[in-house]
């Protein structure tokens, strides 16, 4: 399932809500009485029904990751002119925003369908300058996990990172600060955590599950097992 890419700042949905005082907005209320409520994802978008974010099941490698955003940095590195170190802020705020409802499909057998909200990695890219020979991206993770795409699949199917699933910030066990939202690609493809976008040449690499006999390409269309 998959939606048009389109701009964040056409797509304000729902905001988080607010707790105020029971006389409404009234004048030099105490606000250190006033709690901020946790945001509400939305579960359905155009007339497409969401997934909850509890719909995901837990299998990473090592279980949730705690990332902190304060010292958190995103790397762009390898066949590139520019490398590039983000903070958590500069990665969200700095670039532009794209919303988009996307299926995981999961080999264990499961599948959500979430609307996800990020940034291009190709927009990334660019500002590191990739080198002409560059033609995969290895995404390294926090917990050591890592997977490998074609260049030109990112590039051409406006690939995402995400940092929001059903307009609330990514929670520690779905990934944050920021899962790939890989398209038409088994779930295992989908890597969380993300601190390293690497360009390489490699046509070769295999990453975790990669090596452990699962297909490199990933593609939906396809056995999960390497042929």
């Amino acid at each position: 399932m998959e939606r048009i890419v389109m701009p964040v700042a056409v797509l304000f949905l729902v905001l988080p809500g607010i707790m105020i005082g029971a006389n409404g907005c009234g004048v030099g209320e105490d606000k250190s009485k006033v709690g901020e409520l946790k945001p509400v994802e939305v579960r359905e978008y155009e007339g497409v029904d969401l997934s909850s974010v509890n719909d995901f099941r837990e299998n990473s490698i090592k279980g949730p990751q705690r990332v902190d955003a304060e010292s958190y940095r995103l790397k762009i590195t390898g066949l590139v002119t520019d490398p590039k170190t983000y903070t958590y802020d500069e990665v969200i705020n700095n670039h532009q925003n794209y919303q988009k409802v996307v299926a995981l499909d999961c080999v264990e057998g499961w599948r959500v369908t979430i609307l996800w909200e990020g940034l291009l990695i190709r927009d990334l890219i660019e500002e590191a300058k990739a080198l002409p020979e560059a033609n995969v991206i290895i995404f390294h993770a926090y917990d050591g996990y890592t997977t490998s795409l074609p260049l030109d699949y990112i590039t051409s199917k406006d690939i995402m990172i995400a940092y929001k699933v059903n307009d609330v910030v990514l929670p520690p066990e779905r990934g944050f600060p920021f899962q790939l939202v890989a398209e038409s690609k088994w779930g295992y493809k989908w890597i969380k955590w993300i601190t390293e976008i690497e360009l390489s040449d490699d046509d070769n690499y295999r990453g975790y599950w990669e090596q452990r006999g699962y297909s490199n390409s990933g593609d939906l269309n396809e056995g999960f097992f390497e042929k």
